[in-house]
This record gives C-alpha cells, sequence and structure tokens, in this order.
C-alpha cells in the first residue's frame, strides 16, 4: 500500500509544479512580481516559498526516520521560511532560476518517497507545530508536500485574478 501512496503523491506532486511552471512562463514579469497587499503574497515569493519549502518537508521526513524521538517541523516565524519570501531575496532572483529550482523538486522529493516503507509512513514523532503532534509521515507527504503544492498553484491563480481586475 505505501507504493500506491508514494506514487500518487509524487504524481500529483509533479501535476502541480507543471502547471505552476506553465502558468509562470505564460505571464509577464509584472505580474509575476506583483503583490496583491501588503499582506498577499507576489506569485515570485509563492514560488520561492515553494522551492524552498517542499524540499524542507522532504528533509524532515528523514529526519523524522532517522530519529522519530526528536522533534520536527518549524513555526510560521521560522527564519529561513521568511528569509525565502523576504523582499531582498525575490528581488534578487530571476524568474527562470526559480523555474528552474521549481522543476528541481519532484525528481528530490521522489527520492526521500521511494525510500518509505508502509511502517515509514506510519512512523510519527513529535512536532514542534502543536496542530501536527502525533501526527505521521504519510501526513506531511499528503498535506505538507502535496497540498501544499496544490494550494499554493491556486493563489498563484488568485493572483492573477486580482491582477487582472486591476488593470
Amino acid at each position: 500500500m505505501s507504493k500506491q501512496i508514494q506514487v500518487s503523491a509524487i504524481e500529483s506532486l509533479r501535476e502541480s509544479i507543471g502547471k505552476i511552471e506553465t502558468l509562470v512562463m505564460s505571464l509577464p514579469e509584472e505580474t509575476i512580481r506583483w503583490k496583491p497587499s501588503e499582506d498577499e503574497w507576489s506569485i515570485m515569493q509563492i514560488m520561492t516559498h515553494i522551492v524552498e519549502a517542499i524540499p524542507y518537508w522532504g528533509k524532515e521526513i528523514k529526519n523524522i526516520k532517522s530519529q522519530p524521538d526528536q522533534p520536527w517541523g518549524r513555526g510560521l516565524i521560522d527564519e529561513v521560511r521568511l528569509l525565502a519570501v523576504s523582499k531582498e531575496n525575490v528581488t534578487n532572483l530571476s524568474v527562470e532560476i526559480v523555474v528552474q529550482q521549481l522543476h528541481s523538486i519532484p525528481p528530490t522529493v521522489e527520492k526521500v518517497l521511494t525510500t518509505l516503507t508502509s511502517e515509514d509512513l506510519a512512523l510519527k514523532a513529535p512536532s514542534r507545530n502543536p496542530r501536527f503532534d502525533g501526527k505521521p509521515i504519510e501526513f506531511i507527504v499528503n498535506h505538507l508536500i502535496v497540498e501544499h503544492a496544490e494550494k499554493h498553484y491556486s493563489q498563484m491563480k488568485r493572483n492573477v485574478s486580482k491582477y487582472n481586475q486591476q488593470l
């Protein structure tokens, strides 16, 4: 059963990243870098977040497997997470480079997921985030990797819609 979960997760992630790449490559840079509001990320920030976050969760899965007694995860104010979407970081990156980084995510995550057994998917470790405490690795795969990418694709489409409405 675990192989079915892995295959489905990898396919879903590839599909989401592919849709993001297609969307981004169809947009002018002005739209990609436009922030809908002070409290919302630009498409560029969403991409840099995905590039940082999805591989982060893959590393956390490896850490849980090797040290299941150690806490996993992070909060919304994690410095590395915030740096990825910072104005300073995003301004200095080209869209093409970030799209290349996005493209490398599915094979990177696939390397982690293909190592998981059914027992690994059920493995639980304490979480730094109380909402996720007691959740198994399968939760990380389904929610923090697969759904995470899907939700950010939807967020990008909303940004495009908002951008077009303000023209």
